[in-house]
């Protein structure tokens, strides 16, 4: 029987790359629309991504030890060979900045994690178990009554200053606004008809809990992990800013700000430049959070 010449070894071939040729285009257009589409997410994710890449590539980017003092260099202004300056130990500002984007970094996504997954934890109890909502939701109040920056404040003066210790605290003032929003999500949730559905076939609450609410509440706590992220990094700045936070030998850059603020009106550039960063990241992280509840939020949502 004679084959077909659309079944020849050079058809096949020619059909490969007809659709390698097509399926690139449809790529490249689905990215586009996705990049119209939601233009805070590209925008956010590629500063955070390119911050990111900084932190972990700091030693490869032209620095020199962050906490090597040199008092023949003391408050030297931006020029080639010290690209931010120096401050008053002579210290290289361009080399603390960069290793400063590692705490801030570390802080605002750890604090962002423990805060989701403990607040997840007790929104999930509060929301659905009634027994368990008075008191646990009123514990919380209590916690949110006082405002998270003296809330931290406090805590860090109970404790030696460290980055874990600071990550604790501000994760301690963070998991009430994340357990209450994961409760008012769960109070919705808990009256569908699937989860009445599955609680007359009589599976129990744990399951019900796994399977039914735990997957409907993903979706607002990646959004909201994003703006505690952001929080944390303003709250740790503002903890070493005033000597309750990292150690002032761990270059942060709460801790450059703070050392500069003494020659703020000579030395301006020690404290703008750090904080110029800060605020690029913050900008990007809620830039990020932003596109995000744009994407995940249905209503919001629409066919590209």
């Amino acid at each position: 029987m004679t084959a077909h010449s659309s079944d020849t070894p050079a058809a096949t071939a020619q059909a490969d790359d007809a659709s390698g040729v097509a399926a690139e285009p449809k790529t490249r257009v689905g990215l586009v629309r996705l990049v119209r589409r939601y233009p805070t997410i590209t925008i956010g994710g590629t500063l955070v991504i390119a911050i990111i890449l900084m932190a972990i590539f700091a030693p490869f980017l032209g620095t020199s030890d962050p906490t090597a003092i040199s008092t023949r260099m003391r408050t030297r202004e931006p020029s080639a060979q010290f690209w931010f300056g120096t401050d008053m130990l002579g210290r290289d500002i361009y080399s603390r900045v960069l290793y400063g984007a590692r705490v801030s970094l570390i802080v605002g996504f750890s604090v962002a994690i423990l805060a989701s997954v403990f607040g997840l934890a007790i929104g999930l109890i509060a929301g659905y178990i009634r027994a368990a909502d008075a008191i646990i939701m009123r514990v919380m109040d209590g916690i949110m009554s006082i405002p998270s920056i003296l809330l931290a404040v406090a805590l860090m003066a109970l404790t030696r200053g460290s980055v874990g210790n600071v990550i604790l605290a501000i994760t301690i003032a963070e998991i009430p606004r994340v357990s209450r929003l994961v409760r008012g999500v769960v109070l919705s949730l808990r009256e569908q008809p699937y989860v009445d559905a599955a609680v007359a076939a009589g599976t129990r609450t744990p399951m019900i809990i796994v399977k039914h609410i735990l997957p409907n509440t993903l979706a607002p706590i990646i959004v909201q992990a994003t703006y505690i992220c952001a929080s944390a990094m303003l709250t740790e700045a503002i903890l070493s800013f005033i000597g309750a936070g990292t150690p002032p030998i761990i270059p942060s850059w709460g801790n450059i700000m703070a050392e500069g603020r003494a020659l703020w009106q000579v030395k301006f550039y020690i404290v703008l430049i750090p904080a110029i960063f800060l605020s690029v990241t913050v900008l990007a992280v809620n830039l990020l959070g932003d596109g995000l509840r744009d994407a995940l939020d249905p209503r919001l949502a629409k066919q590209f």
